[in-house]
């Protein structure tokens, strides 16, 4: 088993330096909260860690899925961001004309 085994290309992080290595996309995955971990994307992406570790599954199924739960974690984040309701009235105004 091999958690040094490199990434082809490193994998961007929100926060820290890129992962290079499945050690460093292990220890990310580490730093979220349970509840995050827990979702299925992060749950496939720690088993496509394991079966490359192990030589059991490509790095590259590694790497997607690292970058597919780190996709879905932004776009859950940015769903989640409350919205100012002046936003959309401000904009309706503008559109009808009035200063």
């Amino acid at each position: 088993m091999s958690w040094d085994r490199p990434f082809a290309q490193p994998v961007p992080l929100p926060k820290g330096p890129p992962a290079q290595t499945l050690r460093d996309a292990a220890d990310y995955i580490r730093t979220l909260p349970q509840p995050e971990r827990d979702r299925q994307e992060w749950r496939l992406a720690i088993q496509m860690l394991i079966d490359a570790a192990e030589d059991r599954g490509p790095m590259l199924f590694a790497r997607i899925g690292i970058v597919r739960a780190l996709e879905t974690s932004i776009e859950t984040t940015l769903d989640a961001e409350p919205q100012d309701p002046r936003q959309g009235k401000l904009k309706e105004s503008k559109a009808e004309g009035i200063p």
